[in-house]
């Protein structure tokens, strides 16, 4: 095709789920029920990790950190579904879809690598117990969460420019509930040869080298765990790890599942489907997985809830006491 056949767009359309006006309820309110989960859900790990001292740790930080990605990652594409659904409009601008490939990018790359950054914390703290504190110290975990936003604002920053240089036709519906990256680079009109060049390149280097460096962690830690004598030193070893493991196994296996039926034909609404298990369910079972399997994280939302309740009956009584609600008699003061 030729320059002179390529036409600027202002406008992207998002065909979602289902075109059916008799779903478009249900997956309202599906969705809308699972993003108020997360946000709560995760609002919740944080509040708890940052009120209670016993949690100032480093495997809380990251996991303080883990939850606030969270909320905005899913909050990059559920709140702009949720409004075409109510609005029945499936239109997002060109800049407005850039603007969430962007930070849905950002905040994937992000959720990559805190779980990364974890297992190496899982690694020091069963590895070596004895010097975890002094090789985890708070320098090195603000460095370790700062060097991640670096890497993912550039990775973002790197295929958002990469998209900007492509043309698009005039007619272009993108088969998902949100702006994803494969489905708009098969959407241009020119060569897009380089930009799947920078993808799989990108993927090898940071996904799988991730995904790599949390094997080798592991693996690191299974062979310690087994070296411990008695049974309950080796429940109490892996107990700290299990949640991370749960989250870790669950996004990486349903981002697989996406990339597989993404790369098998006339699957693009398979791919929408599958997407919502990393983008959706992932986050929301994180607070879910970490909450239950942990009991510094219980105590903590225990205490943190039962500090509420009290500040709230404090508050009440307060309200309830005729002498604190009395006006105070006024000082007799004569002017000179």
């Amino acid at each position: 095709m030729d320059p002179g056949n390529y036409t600027g767009i202002s406008e992207f359309q998002l065909l979602g789920f289902s075109e059916k006006p008799e779903l478009q309820p249900l997956l309202f309110g599906l969705f809308l029920s699972m993003y108020l989960i997360t946000v709560f859900g995760n609002l919740l790990i944080i509040l708890a990790v940052s009120s209670d001292s016993h949690l100032h740790t480093p495997m809380y930080f990251f996991l303080a950190n883990l939850s606030f990605v969270d909320i905005c990652f899913t909050s990059t594409t559920i709140p702009k579904m949720l409004w075409n659904i109510q609005t029945q409009s499936k239109v997002i601008t060109f800049a407005g879809c850039i603007t969430q490939m962007y930070f849905f990018m950002l905040f994937t790359g992000l959720d990559i690598f805190l779980l990364t950054v974890m297992a190496y914390d899982r690694f020091v703290a069963i590895c070596h117990p004895l010097h975890y504190m002094v090789i985890m110290n708070p320098w090195l975990c603000g460095l370790l969460a700062l060097v991640c936003w670096i890497l993912s604002v550039l990775h973002s920053l790197l295929h958002t420019s990469m998209v900007l240089r492509l043309s698009f036709c005039t007619e272009v519906e993108i088969p998902h509930f949100f702006c994803e990256l494969n489905q708009m680079i098969k959407l241009a009109c020119s060569d897009t040869f380089l930009n799947n060049m920078v993808i799989y390149f990108a993927a090898m280097l940071l996904a799988v080298g991730s995904f790599f460096g949390i094997l080798y962690s592991y693996s690191k830690i299974v062979s310690s765990i087994c070296k411990i004598s008695s049974a309950q030193g080796k429940y109490k070893a892996f107990s700290t790890c299990a949640s991370h493991l749960s989250i870790v196994s669950f996004f990486y296996f349903t981002c697989l599942g996406v990339y597989f039926t993404s790369a098998a034909p006339q699957s693009s609404h398979t791919s929408a489907v599958a997407s919502v298990m990393y983008t959706v369910v992932t986050p929301m079972l994180n607070p879910f997985i970490y909450s239950l399997r942990n009991r510094d994280i219980k105590e903590a939302l225990l205490r943190f809830s039962g500090m509420a309740a009290l500040k709230r009956t404090i508050v009440l009584e307060l309200k309830s006491c005729p002498q604190l609600q009395s006006p105070m008699p006024e000082p007799n003061v004569e002017i000179l």
